[in-house]
This record gives structure tokens, sequence and C-alpha cells, in this order.
């Protein structure tokens, strides 16, 4: 049994997949995004243990209030670092009949040996891959998260070609993630894709900011203000958003 290292818990999430959602919060992310409102969730190896089996007893407490659609996300962080771990829950998870949601950057994706197959895996006992398409442009891509979106869209082809349902997320930061080519790009890359399920735009925002002070680093975005309303309406028209279908 491979243990979980947990940033937090939610217990009556409603933002993070269909319906009313019991969401944990896995640590650790190697990205580095600007605009990261959990920078505290970056670091690898620490947090609070805990078991497949010990988790899911906690979440199945409240399993009375997510309905037909709900279920349970896990977020981060990025889930797809604890790979074994994942797999192991979301087994045990549908075993119980619960529908399952991964919320993830896509980063660690790899056609390699020692990922690929486990991968392949978790998707199998996975229902939903909520997936983040931060930058289309490879360079600004870098600038905005230190990493290549190579892995990350290389994920988004592969969930497309094993049929797996997915909702694309989209964080619109002006002067990084709000260019209306590079948001031609994306919706370009995204009517490429059969199964996505849904496309949200998410207004850039600096809740977490006072994080970044607390552990002694600099938010690079001081002075960047969230987007107005009409540069919200215009990525959406761009981006084609595409209404909710009901989840096999």
């Amino acid at each position: 049994m491979t243990n979980a290292f947990v940033h937090s818990y939610e217990t009556f999430g409603s933002v993070d997949g269909p319906g009313v959602r019991f969401v944990l919060f896995l640590q650790g992310c190697k990205m580095r995004c600007l605009y990261c409102h959990n920078p505290d969730t970056w670091k690898t190896g620490i947090g609070e243990e805990k078991s497949p089996r010990e988790i899911l007893d906690f979440a199945l407490r409240y399993r009375s209030y997510w309905g037909e659609e709900g279920g349970i996300t896990v977020s981060g962080g990025e889930p797809l670092l604890q790979l074994d771990f994942m797999l192991e829950f979301f087994t045990l998870a549908k075993k119980e009949g619960i529908h399952t949601t991964i919320d993830t950057c896509g980063q660690p994706f790899s056609h390699r040996d020692s990922f690929l197959p486990k991968f392949k895996a978790l998707m199998d006992v996975t229902d939903l891959v909520m997936l983040d398409i931060k930058q289309i442009d490879d360079a600004k891509h870098r600038v905005l998260t230190k990493h290549s979106n190579r892995s990350i869209l290389d994920c988004a082809k592969y969930l497309d070609e094993i049929g797996k349902d997915m909702w694309i997320r989209h964080v619109l930061v002006p002067g990084y993630t709000d260019n209306e080519g590079d948001l031609q790009k994306l919706s370009d890359f995204i009517a490429g894709l059969k199964h996505v399920k849904k496309v949200e735009v998410l207004p850039y925002h600096t809740f977490g900011a006072y994080k970044w002070k607390e552990l002694g680093l600099t938010y690079e975005l001081e002075g960047v203000d969230p987007p107005s309303l009409a540069s919200e309406e215009k990525a959406k028209k761009i981006l084609k958003i595409i209404p909710i279908d009901t989840l096999s």
C-alpha cells in the first residue's frame, strides 16, 4: 500500500468537477506558475501521510451530500506525482461505485515505461480528467510556469486517443494568457479533441498572493489586476465554451 502526502481536504467542493464533491489536495508540484494561489503545495515529500483506505473511509462520511452527480476529486499540488497512491485510491473508490475525477496540469505525463502503464491503469478507474492548459505557446508557457507545455499537450492528446472525458481549464491572466492569437490557437487545439465535455475560463485572482510573502517568495504578478468582464467574455467567445454534457 502506498501512502499519500496530503496537503488538505475540502468536504463540500462545488467547483472541482460535477456535483458536490469531496476534494483531496495532494502535496507536491514541479510547476512554478506565477499566479499559483497555493505555493505551499509545491514542496514534495511533506504533509500528512495517509493510506488510500484511510482517506476513502474519511471521504465516505460525506457521501450523502454527493447526490447522483458528485463524487471524489483529487487535486493538488499535482496528483500525478503520486501515481501509485492515485491508482490504489481510485481502484478502491470505483469498487464503492464512486465517480472519480483528477484535477491536473498534466506536466508529469510521459510515454516512458516507468509512467505510461500506471497512468493507463489509473485512467481505467478515472471517470473525468480536469486538465489545465495554462498557455498554448511553449515559450510563453515557460515564462509563466518555468516548464514546457509539451507533456501537457501530449497528455491531452493521449486522453483523447483513449476516449477519456475531459474538462479543459484555462486561467485568464492579463498580459500573460489573454492574447487573442494564443486563445485562438488554444481554441483550435481543443477543437481537434473529440472528448472535451467542457471548457472553463477561470479569471486570475490575487487571493493567494499573501502565501508567497509568508513563504518568503517574490510574487512577480504584483500589480496585475484580475481580467475585466469584457476580457473574460472575449476569451469565452474565442474558446467556444462548451456546455456540459452528461458524463458516462
